[in-house]
């Protein structure tokens, strides 16, 4: 009997770990699709009665990746054509090397010397255009493939969902109070990273927005909008739009307002990500605003993207364990 128990232990752990690393290339897009998974759940709760689980998942699945590929489309297709006019102005000599450090130097009281700081540039990057081409190229599969599985995934979250969670339940060996304190944990502490996190990004693309009323860029309600959807993208989001404008500024001849939007993105939007974030989330995850941080920052370099999510949810899972470790270790 002892023997047979090894070996099914022994067995499982063997699968389990090549299971992981079978996942391991693919977590970013695993843990997005868990993601989107709380934030439609609710919603394939109501449809699902009413047409079915399949077909609610289909329509949730459809609606929200072209909710995600519309805005991502729209900022592609800004930065090519802010690119292009800012090669235009350039080839025109509207922009120049003179004129980017004459402006430099009224702004902040030093002056680049561009020419040396980036004279080889040209020679360099021909040099490495193939390789970088090549790398673009494995980037680009490897998304497409990612976002192709949270697809999938998704689609399979949400419909057999509650069978998978049911199933997880029934085999985790804890009493049935315990299991329940510690999902109930994970859903409190989610769903207040995941409110947390799309407050901070309206607040910052608000931000950001003005920014760009300021200066002048055109369609700036319509940006500011994209921008708040961006912003849940953590420290690349919101420069995603405000980027390429101040490229637009640049190309427009407008040195002084392109300068001066970049600064205002990098410190004053850039605080806003930086110090908002772990307050507001302390507020519904009942963790200490500098574990927020703390778990924001070593998620990030652990996991990825989604560690600005997952981060302080493992720690706020974490402290519920010892609690209940320390609460019911008599009873277990």
């Amino acid at each position: 009997m002892d023997t047979s128990r090894g070996f099914l232990i022994a067995l499982v752990l063997a699968l389990g770990g090549i299971a992981a690393m079978l996942a391991m290339p693919f977590l970013q897009f695993l843990l997005l699709a868990i993601l989107l998974v709380y934030v439609l759940y609710p919603v394939q709760k109501r449809l699902a009665p009413r047409i079915g689980p399949g077909y609610s998942a289909f329509v949730l699945v459809t609606l929200t990746s072209l909710l995600v590929l519309l805005p991502l489309f729209l900022v592609f297709r800004s930065v090519f054509d802010q690119a292009q006019t800012l090669y235009a102005a350039i080839r025109d000599g509207e922009v120049t090397v003179a004129l980017v450090e004459d402006t430099l130097e009224n702004a902040l009281g030093v002056r680049p010397d561009l020419k040396s700081m980036f004279g080889n540039a040209p020679q360099e990057l021909g040099s490495t255009a193939f390789d970088e081409a090549l790398g673009i190229f494995d980037l680009v599969t490897h998304v497409l493939i990612g976002l192709g599985i949270t697809a999938f995934l998704l689609y399979y979250f949400l419909k057999d969902g509650d069978a998978f969670v049911d199933w997880l339940r029934d085999v985790i060996p804890l009493p049935d109070d315990v299991v329940t304190e510690l999902f109930d944990e994970f859903d409190n502490v989610m769903w207040a990273v995941i409110a947390g996190h799309v407050f901070v990004a309206a607040i910052q693309g608000g931000i950001a927005g003005i920014g760009l009323f300021v200066t002048g860029i055109p369609n700036a309600l319509f940006w500011t909008v994209v921008m708040m959807v961006l912003a849940l993208l953590p420290i690349v989001g919101a420069p995603l739009v405000w980027g390429p404008a101040a490229l637009y500024l640049l190309g427009q001849g407008d040195t002084a307002a392109a300068v001066g939007l970049t600064i205002y993105g990098t410190i004053v939007v850039g605080v806003t990500d930086d110090y908002l974030r772990p307050v507001v989330v302390d507020r519904r995850a009942n963790l200490n605003p500098a574990v927020i941080l703390f778990g924001i920052i070593g998620g990030v370099y652990v996991l990825g993207a989604m560690g600005i999510f997952f981060g302080p949810v493992v720690l706020g899972v974490l402290k519920a364990t010892i609690d209940v470790f320390d609460e019911k270790y008599e009873d277990l």
